[in-house]
């Protein structure tokens, strides 16, 4: 059986893993959002505009988990 330090070392490295795959959606969102906000400002894409709105949606859900888990672990 665990004890508490044990668990919540456990818990914190989880966090931890969370926030790195956290980091790493943002950065590869952010890419598709940039791609596709150049396809549509460069070449009047349409379709690229929906596309990159959508990312912009994605972003904003993102950042707010990101504000979440920030806070959660500067309380550690």
């Amino acid at each position: 059986m665990l004890g508490w330090k044990h668990l919540k070392t456990y818990i914190c490295s989880l966090n931890f893993i969370d926030m790195k795959e956290l980091i790493e959606k943002i950065n590869a969102e952010f890419e598709a959002f940039a791609t596709e906000a150049n396809q549509q400002s460069e070449k009047g894409n349409k379709a690229a505009g929906t596309r990159a709105r959508k990312s912009a949606l994605e972003l904003s859900k993102l950042f707010k988990e990101f504000r979440k888990v920030s806070v959660e672990e500067s309380k550690k």
